[in-house]
């Protein structure tokens, strides 16, 4: 995939950087309507390939769209990324669900949402049927936002679901009986493969699903992806992979180019051309209940997840994303060697195979 080289964002961001974090800010009108006029895209000589600026408004999509965030192997930015890119698209314009199915409730935390034992959970629409609408609280910083909190109850929940009738679909019932106009729903799953997992693969339409760019980052992910068929195959037809999103990029390494390189020859189209850097600030939001989008609009880290939000927008209404100026690595073509580049030694050779063997 060629491209522009790949910019390492500043350490110090400019006040211009800190400005465009908040061109668009809070919707006024949270309430769905009619498109309005300035949210569409231009038609143009170009049509669904057109090429569309950073600084336009994140299109809504004519459907809500249902988003499994997922990867069974721990610490590669599942919650970090669903609270941010709800964030993002809530404040462009967008109305937006996280569903908390974590039993740790750390995207609750994030979103600064209330989760000790008594407050009503996505537990109790799970195993009592509880109407969702009764548990789905308005995140307080952030306009068009709502989320679906976890309490330390979930974690009980995959041995009593076993029991249940229709345990695997419950969830995609209760959002369907959702009466409330959304533009997303952004499911938060555990780093696991059971029946919460499951629940979210049943409801959802698209399965996004972030990388962190270290040594064995595709470990483990081909169960992920023979779970996704299973689960198209017996219970959700219209589930796919949609999105592959690269976090926690350094780019002083040759191994976070590598594993980038390692992803998108995997995966090709579905990789998001933004990756999201390490930042201090995407670390230090959630211990202030908030996301970086609040905490520091202007880091490095806030404005790569709005770039990322941006791009899924674009992509859901088969538009072309213009990503000049936006954080992106492992554009060059496979085997390709950007000038002064060494070649690749024996050990990381191995290294590489040891990636792909995560695959197979």
């Amino acid at each position: 995939m060629a491209g522009s080289p790949h910019r390492e964002p500043d350490v110090e961001e400019s006040e211009s950087l800190r400005s465009d974090a908040n061109i668009a800010g809070p919707m006024a009108d949270p309430v769905p309507g009619p498109r309005p006029a300035d949210s569409e895209p231009v038609p143009g000589p170009l049509g669904a390939a057109e090429v569309v600026s950073r600084e336009t408004r994140m299109p809504r999509p004519d459907q809500t769209r249902v988003m499994v965030v997922a990867n069974q192997k721990g610490g590669v930015g599942k919650t970090t990324t669903t609270v941010n890119l709800a964030a993002s698209l809530a404040l462009h314009g967008n109305r937006v669900l996280v569903v908390d199915l974590d039993p740790q409730g750390n995207a609750s935390t994030a979103l600064g949402i209330d989760h000790h034992a008594d407050v009503p959970s996505i537990y109790d629409v799970l195993v009592d049927q509880r109407k969702l609408s009764d548990v789905v609280q308005p995140v307080r910083d952030v306009e068009g936002l709502f989320c679906a909190p976890a309490t330390i109850d979930l974690a009980g929940a995959e041995i009593e679901l076993v029991s249940l009738v229709a345990r695997e679909s419950r969830l995609d019932r209760a959002i369907k009986a959702y009466e409330q106009p959304l533009d997303y729903i952004l499911i938060d799953c555990p780093p696991s493969l059971g029946l919460l997992t499951v629940n979210a693969l049943v409801a959802g339409a698209e399965v996004l699903i972030p990388i962190q760019c270290e040594y064995y980052a595709l470990e483990g992910l081909g169960q992920l992806l023979r779970n996704v068929e299973l689960v198209r195959g017996h219970l959700n037809p219209k589930l796919h992979v949609s999105t592959i999103l690269l976090t926690m990029y350094d780019g002083r390494t040759r191994l976070a180019s590598q594993v980038a390189d390692e992803v998108r020859s995997h995966f090709g189209q579905e990789v998001l051309r933004t990756s999201i850097p390490r930042s201090v600030r995407i670390s230090e939001a959630p211990s202030y209940g908030q996301t970086v989008l609040t905490y520091d609009p202007g880091s490095s880290g806030a404005l790569s997840y709005m770039e990322a939000a941006r791009e899924i927008a674009l992509r859901g209404i088969g538009v072309h994303y213009d990503d000049s100026g936006a954080h992106t690595v492992g554009h060059q073509p496979v085997g390709h060697q950007p000038v002064g580049h060494q070649p690749v030694g024996h050990q990381q050779q191995q290294d590489q195979h040891s990636m792909s063997e995560g695959l197979q």
